[in-house]
């Protein structure tokens, strides 16, 4: 298997480096061009999906699909943090794509870190396994509860920036550290990254733990994270200005979270095959976005009266 972690770690090179010369190319971030991206690393995702296929099987291939597709609606919450974050920090549309190309760097190598030590944990410590079912099944609960998010400034790993550095009131550019007006000082722009890694930090705490109760396969729990991560950008430019139309899609995620965490603690008594989870998660995600567009479409828009029936005669 050293043979396919070599391939696999190329192969995300790769894309990486497209996607930053695709970047570095697209001025400003267009729908238009999220959408193409969005559309890419689907693509890329599911093809790989389809490789394990033809070489370890329909269930390995199905293990794949569940967590990774898991991966990508849990990955939507991320988004909903991140908004709300670059407002509070009023970071620039131009300065957002630089944050988040850094971002999903950082987290593809802490959600390594975290998916090696987790598979070490469940090798050595069997016990492990209902512990993570117990933290997926909590953080289901705390999902449905979820109010605002808390402002940077409270935000632990900020505090310990400021604790380093002083920073500064204003942006220099794409710089994350200036020196305008005498000594180093971290801009607006390093507190955001360092926020967002954080964030995703938290969230992975919850999700890599999930997708362990699809699957213990160490490659088939980093590749479904892998590529879930690295549409994250082009998925953010994406939904950020419609994310409120879905108001339903956090109670789904919720209940996926419930599902699976029950799901692991029941794993002695109820076996479920990887088909049921898959089938559980496109029905709850699907069924929470067809919700919410309902509603927004029974709903009359803001200064337009409802549109009154006309009787008809008899």
């Amino acid at each position: 298997m050293t043979w396919a972690w070599a391939v696999i770690l190329a192969v995300l090179a790769a894309l990486i480096t497209v996607d930053l010369l695709v970047a570095r190319s697209v001025r400003g971030e267009g729908l238009r061009a999220a959408a193409v991206l969005s559309g890419f690393w689907l693509t890329a995702g599911l093809a790989f999906g389809g490789v394990l296929w033809l070489w370890r099987g329909q269930s390995t291939a199905g293990a794949y699909v569940a967590g990774y597709l898991l991966e990508k609606a849990l990955s939507v919450d991320n988004i909903f943090v991140f908004v709300l974050l670059f407002g509070s920090l009023a970071v620039p549309a131009a300065l957002q794509r630089r944050v988040l190309y850094l971002g999903v760097v950082g987290a593809l190598v802490l959600r390594g870190g975290f998916i090696a030590a987790g598979g070490a944990l469940l090798e050595h410590l069997s016990w492990t396994f209902y512990v993570f079912g117990a933290l997926v099944l909590v953080a289901g609960v705390r999902m449905f509860r979820a109010g605002t998010v808390a402002a940077p400034d409270r935000n632990i790993a900020v505090r310990a920036l400021r604790r380093l550095l002083p920073v500064s009131s204003d942006y220099d550019g794409a710089r994350f550290i200036t020196r305008a007006g005498g000594p180093r000082q971290a801009t607006p722009l390093l507190v955001a990254l360092i926020a967002i890694e954080a964030t995703d930090l938290v969230f992975a705490l919850d999700s890599i733990p999930a997708v362990f109760g699809v699957t213990e396969d160490l490659f088939i729990v980093f590749t479904s994270n892998a590529f879930a991560v690295l549409g994250l950008r082009a998925l953010y430019f994406l939904l950020a200005g419609v994310l409120r139309r879905f108001r339903y899609l956090r109670h789904g995620l919720a209940v996926l979270l419930v599902f699976i965490g029950a799901k692991m603690l029941a794993a002695p008594v109820i076996h479920l095959p990887v088909a049921v989870s898959l089938a559980v998660i496109v029905a709850v995600v699907g069924g929470a976005i067809s919700a919410s567009l309902w509603r927004g479409r029974a709903r009359p828009r803001p200064g337009r009266p409802a549109r009154a029936k006309v009787p008809v005669r008899e």
